[in-house]
C-alpha cells in the first residue's frame, strides 16, 4: 500500500487514540504517516559534527543489538586508543569528546552500531555513502574493511590530525561550489573548497587568518556563513603535513571488494572497495568531499530513501536540496537526534523509513502479537 502509517504507543489507550487520528486523517504525536517513495535504501554516514554528549547511552540500554555492536567496536579500538569507548559514552565528559582523536573513533563506533541496528530491524541498504571520516564507517558496513581495519584507520588517522591542530579551521557557506570558488579565489591558495554537500551548501577550509577574511567578505556580500568548531583544516593543502605518517601507519590495512556498493565521495562514483588502501584514506582526508555529486549519482541509479546512520542528522539538507535540483522525489530519515537518543526516537525513525517504502521486519521490535488484515478501500 502506497499510503502508510505507524502508531507508536505505550499502552492500549494511546494506541487507540493514535489509530483514531489515522482514521480521521489528522496529525497526532506518536503517529507517523507518509507515502512510498519509489527507490532503494541508501545508508549515509556523515563526517564529524553529529556528535553530542551521551549519544548512544540510552539506546544501548534498550537495544541488545546496538549494545553488542558497540562492544565489538570497543574491542577493535583497544589496540589503538588509551581510553574506553563505553566510558566515553557513559561519562558525559564534554572535554574528552571535544578531542578529535576521541570524537572520530567514538562517532565511527556509534555509526557502525546504528547500521547494525537498522539491519537487525530488516532495513538493508542497496548502497552506502560516507562523508569525510564517515566513509570509514561506510567501508566497514559495506564489507570493504574488516571491523579491525576500520578501527585502525579511524584511530590512527584522527591521532595524526592532532599535528594539524591550531593551524587552521573550517567554515560552512550557504552557496554552491561555483559561488564559493569565486569567494575563495582572492586568497592566494590559502583556502580550499573542502566539501560540496548540496547546491546551496559548501564547506571551506584553510588558514585561520584567511578564514576571517572570508567571513568578512561573506558579510559584505550578504552570504550566510557559519564557523565550524574545529581548529584544523581537513581537505586542504595543510593535510600534506601528515601524508607520510598516515601512509606509514595505515600501510597494513587490507581492503577487499564489498558485497554492498559503496559510492565514494573521493572519486564521485561507485568504486571497488579493494582500492581503499592507505593511499585512499590519505586522499579521503586531503581532497574535496564530493557529496553532492555522489548524491546525484545515487538518485540517478534509483536510490531515493536515504537513512542517515548517525547520532544527529546533518546531511539531510544537502540531500534534499540535491534531489529537488535533480527533480527527483527522495526522503531522508535520521536515526537519533541531539538529546533524543532512546527507544522512542529510533522507533519513530523506523516508522519514517517504513512509510517511505523501506522494508522493515516489525517482528524485531514487536516479537509477539496477532497480524490482522486491513479492510478494503471503499471505492
Amino acid at each position: 500500500l502506497e499510503q502508510r502509517a505507524v502508531v507508536l504507543a505505550a499502552d492500549r489507550e494511546s494506541a487507540a487514540e493514535g489509530l483514531g487520528s489515522v482514521g480521521a486523517g489528522v496529525a497526532s504525536s506518536g503517529v507517523v504517516t507518509g507515502g512510498v517513495v519509489p527507490g532503494d535504501v541508501v545508508f549515509v554516514f556523515p563526517g564529524q559534527g553529529s556528535q553530542w554528549v551521551g549519544m548512544g547511552r540510552e539506546l544501548a540500554g534498550w537495544s541488545g543489538v546496538f549494545r553488542e555492536a558497540l562492544a565489538e567496536c570497543e574491542v577493535a579500538l583497544e589496540p589503538w586508543v588509551e581510553w574506553s569507548l563505553w566510558e566515553v559514552i557513559e561519562s558525559g565528559d564534554e572535554g574528552l569528546l571535544g578531542r578529535v582523536d576521541v570524537v572520530q573513533p567514538v562517532l565511527w563506533a556509534v555509526m557502525v552500531s546504528l547500521a547494525r541496528l537498522w539491519r537487525g530491524c530488516g532495513v538493508v541498504p542497496s548502497a552506502v555513502v560516507g562523508h569525510s571520516q564517515g566513509e570509514i564507517a561506510a567501508a566497514v558496513v559495506a564489507g570493504g574493511l574488516s571491523l579491525e581495519d576500520g578501527a585502525r584507520v579511524v584511530a590512527l588517522r584522527s591521532r595524526a590530525i592532532l599535528a594539524l591542530a591550531g593551524g587552521g579551521g573550517m567554515v560552512s557557506v550557504a552557496g554552491g561550489r561555483g559561488v564559493v570558488e569565486g569567494l575563495v579565489a582572492g586568497f592566494g591558495g590559502r583556502l580550499s573548497v573542502a566539501a560540496v554537500n548540496g547546491p546551496g551548501s559548501t564547506v571551506v577550509s584553510g588558514e585561520s587568518g584567511a578564514l576571517e577574511g572570508l567571513l568578512e567578505l561573506c558579510g559584505v556580500r550578504g552570504v550566510r556563513v557559519r564557523r565550524i568548531p574545529v581548529d584544523y583544516a581537513s581537505h586542504s593543502v595543510q593535510v600534506e603535513g601528515v601524508r607520510e605518517r598516515v601512509l606509514a601507519e595505515l600501510a597494513e590495512v587490507a581492503p577487499r571488494s564489498s558485497g554492498v556498493p559503496l559510492y565514494s565521495t573521493v572519486t564521485g562514483a561507485a568504486i571497488d572497495t579493494a582500492s581503499m588502501d592507505a593511499g585512499y584514506w590519505f586522499e579521503n582526508l586531503r581532497s574535496t568531499v564530493r557529496f553532492e555529486e555522489v548524491t546525484r549519482a545515487l538518485l540517478a541509479d534509483g536510490r531515493s530513501v536515504f537513512v542517515e546512520c548517525s547520532p544527529h542528522p546533518v546531511l539531510a539538507v544537502g540531500v534534499e536540496e540535491t534531489a529537488e535540483a535533480a527533480g527527483v522525489d527522495a526522503v531522508v530519515v535520521g536515526s537519533l537526534r541531539r538529546g533524543e537518543g532512546g527507544e522512542e526516537r529510533f522507533l519513530t525513525a523506523l516508522g519514517e523509513a517504513w512509510v517511505a517504502g523501506a522494508g522493515v521486519d516489525w517482528s524485531s521490535v514487536v516479537p509477539t502479537g496477532r497480524r490482522v488484515e486491513l479492510p478494503a478501500y471503499a471505492f
